[in-house]
């Protein structure tokens, strides 16, 4: 089957793909209204929405929230990104209706109740501490920081703690009324639906909203720099992040490709070079993110604090190499790792809900999935040399470093590495 989109009069879009054989649905609603959307100010606040969405509406306490979905052996959930807000569910077929008008109810009639926002001011304060003792966590969070430094992308999710312990009830209700309109809305349900059920629905839940004038979020710039944090620790936790293809670029591939070559398995360059044959580290791998405007490759290790600077250099001096030598059997299973990894996450309705209403925010449309598997297979081995010389010499760079790190290389001596 394929995927199925209708727009409401205001703006709200709906996409569905059927998969025959399931008895269960995914459905959920994506909000472009993420932590890109804050104002300085505000950093944090599209965090805290999403979780008193479930803290009572006009019509249901927490508890009945929770019961309404949990009653028929349901799950909802929620997660806030830097471009997107989504709250979901996963239902039997027969319960969809009962999932959307929950999610509608969460979405346009949560009552933002003072004493249960007070109540969720704790838990986000214990949930940033949390972020704060997991150096595997929050380095990526200090990376980011540094790559677009004073821009909106490089501030947290979870947004500092004075900023939580401010924020009021209208607070929220502004950021609402600023970026909650049907035109930022996509509703994306896979599985066990029917799609004329599901948009006749819609339009009942959803059709009477009025379109919001969302400001636009500026685009972001890759600057790079260095985050260092010396703290005693049992392991030294680094982290690489170089500029990397949006997703409308055309190495956006070539990316994932490279970053599945360099880091992405045991079988790859890093994994092999530095784990199985010099056993520098437990955990390295390679990744590469990409956003609207921008995107991101990261390398990240944790290692010994005596060890961090010869896993530096080395994780330079691949990427260098990578740059001459990938080969035809790299690139294959490469390939081959992108494209398996894909096919097998979109056999769940849940990954395929959240990949279409993702693909509609993106390019307005679910392109098909044999036409990203051509562009997956038309990754050359020269495509990789290429990309890879670009992400080795001069592609901008951001360094993160935590724990007993004062023998690590800094982002000048690292800058000069890979010049040479």
């Amino acid at each position: 089957m394929k995927p199925e989109l209708h727009t409401l009069s205001n703006g709200f879009r709906v996409v569905t793909e059927r998969m025959p054989g399931l008895q269960s649905a995914s459905i959920g609603v994506w909000v472009a209204a993420g932590g890109r959307d804050e104002r300085p100010e505000q950093n944090g606040i599209a965090h805290f929405l999403e979780h008193m969405a479930f803290k009572g509406t006009k019509t249901r306490s927490p508890v009945q929230i929770a019961e309404a979905i949990e009653d028929v052996g349901g799950y909802m959930n929620a997660y806030t990104s830097r471009e997107v807000t989504a709250y979901y569910a996963r239902v039997l077929g027969a319960d969809v209706p009962l999932a959307m008008e929950v999610i509608a109810d969460i979405l346009r009639n949560s009552t933002l109740d003072e004493r249960e926002l007070e109540v969720e001011r704790g838990v986000i304060l214990s949930e940033i501490g949390q972020a704060l003792d997991t150096p595997d966590d929050i380095i990526f969070d200090w990376l980011q920081e540094k790559a677009y430094p004073e821009q909106p992308l490089g501030r947290t999710i979870l947004g500092p703690a004075e900023r939580i312990q401010n924020f009021q009830r209208a607070d929220l209700a502004r950021f609402v009324r600023e970026n909650y309109g049907p035109g930022q809305m996509i509703l994306s349900a896979a599985g066990d639906v029917d799609h004329e059920a599901i948009v006749m629905l819609a339009e009942t839940l959803f059709g009477d909203m009025k379109p919001v004038a969302q400001e636009v979020a500026g685009v972001a710039k890759f600057v790079g720099g260095e985050s260092r944090v010396e703290k005693v620790l049992e392991q030294a936790h680094i982290a690489l992040g170089f500029e990397s293809p949006d997703y409308r670029h055309p190495d956006s591939y070539v990316a994932q490709v490279y970053a599945s070559a360099l880091g992405g398995g045991m079988a790859s360059r890093l994994f092999q070079e530095i784990r199985e044959k010099r056993g520098l580290c437990y955990t390295i791998f390679a990744q590469a993110g990409a956003y609207t405007d921008t995107g991101m490759t990261t390398v990240y290790a944790g290692t010994a604090g005596e060890q961090v600077a010869d896993l530096a250099r080395i994780t330079i001096e691949e990427m260098k190499r990578a740059a001459d030598d990938f080969t035809e059997e790299e690139t294959a299973r490469a390939r081959a790792q992108m494209k398996a990894g894909l096919l097998m996450g979109l056999e769940g309705p849940s990954s395929r809900a959240e990949r279409m209403a993702r693909m509609i925010q993106i390019w307005g449309e679910v392109p098909p999935l044999d036409q990203v598997v051509e562009k997956i297979e038309a990754v050359t081995r020269a495509d990789l040399r290429r990309y890879a010389e670009v992400m080795a010499e001069r592609a901008p760079m951001a360094l993160a470093l935590y724990g007993p790190v004062k023998d690590a290389p800094d982002h000048a001596a690292l800058s000069l590495a890979r010049a040479a």
